[in-house]
């Protein structure tokens, strides 16, 4: 009696190669399912914690945070947040492209200082989902990452996540928490400056300090205070009011006046006999000797300054 054997159909066998490639296609539409449903939960859940806050605790560092809802911070902070690290937020779907040509440009120099060019969405991304440092593999994730919150998330949800979970000094994450470490209040009743100071620490949190700043980081803040007023002039903030209009005017501390070669004159609602100074972008990045700046009138219609180039590229 002869025994048949039986043979597997034509195409059917599959080597090492297509077995390791079939698992590398699942994998791909698994991380693709996943991370959809982790921005979902984010959109309406806090995150309990971040990459960068789990590394600080298994180092021993206390970990320090206080979530606030984006109503109740106070709206200068916003607007601090916008002129510091990203004015075009609440135009652009996630990235900056000019401010990333520029940022590339001015690394290729080789000055020795990095620049970047990452928007509030991109820096919220890294934050929330992703850990500390370059490279293309997380700066690829970071991507991915940015379109998805800007898809599934609001303008003011974003706003409001960065806000509550970017490092604000050593351990301290969030605005709130960082106004309580400074100033010994939270941070729905900020002062302009104070606003300012906090938004100055947001690219190297573990090395300035909003107290008693001093040098790069005050010049740094008062520019920052003068740019409040344009961001509030020209709306930039109406994408996190839900009228689609920016919170009425409130009188607070007059802007300091920014010394540099690289200023230009805004007149301010606070002041209108005093120049208030708006600095242009990648500034903050540059010591250079302070010069009295030449006055130029600016319209009123001119769009305001680009904001500071966030954490790094």
């Amino acid at each position: 009696m002869v025994k048949r054997i039986k043979r597997r159909p034509y195409g059917r066998k599959r080597g090492g190669f297509g077995r390791i490639l079939g698992w590398i296609i699942r994998a791909f539409f698994l991380f693709i399912i996943l991370s959809i449903l982790w921005v979902l939960l984010y959109r309406f859940v806090p995150p309990p914690i971040t990459f960068t806050q789990l590394g600080d605790r298994l180092s021993g560092r206390h970990v320090s945070r206080d979530w606030m809802p984006l109503a109740r911070i106070d709206d200068d902070m916003k607007r601090a947040a916008i002129a510091a690290e990203d004015s075009k937020f609440c135009a652009h779907w996630g990235f900056d492209q000019d401010a990333i040509a520029e940022a590339m440009r001015r690394n290729a120099q080789g000055d020795g200082v990095m620049r970047g060019g990452s928007t509030i969405s991109q820096q919220t991304a890294k934050n929330a989902f992703l850990w500390q440092g370059g490279g293309y593999f997380r700066k690829g994730l970071e991507a991915w990452f940015t379109l998805l919150i800007e898809n599934l998330w609001s303008k003011d949800r974003i706003m409001e996540v960065y806000l509550n979970i970017a490092e604000t000094g050593i351990g301290t994450y969030g605005v709130n928490a960082g106004a309580q470490r400074y100033f010994n209040k939270d941070a729905s009743n900020l002062s302009r400056t104070e606003a300012a100071r906090i938004a100055a620490v947001l690219p190297l949190p573990k090395e300035r300090d909003a107290i008693t700043p001093s040098g790069f980081t005050r010049r740094y803040g008062n520019s920052i205070s003068a740019r409040i007023a344009v961001v509030q002039r020209d709306r930039l903030d109406s994408c996190l009011y839900g009228d689609g209009e920016t919170a009425a005017p409130v009188e607070k501390d007059e802007p300091v006046r920014r010394e540099g070669p690289r200023a230009k004159t805004v007149e301010t609602p606070e002041a209108p006999t005093r120049p208030a100074t708006a600095v242009e972008p990648g500034a903050e990045y540059e010591e250079q000797p302070p010069t009295e700046p030449t006055p130029e009138p600016v319209p009123p219609a001119e769009p305001a300054p680009e904001a500071a180039e966030g954490n790094g590229f």
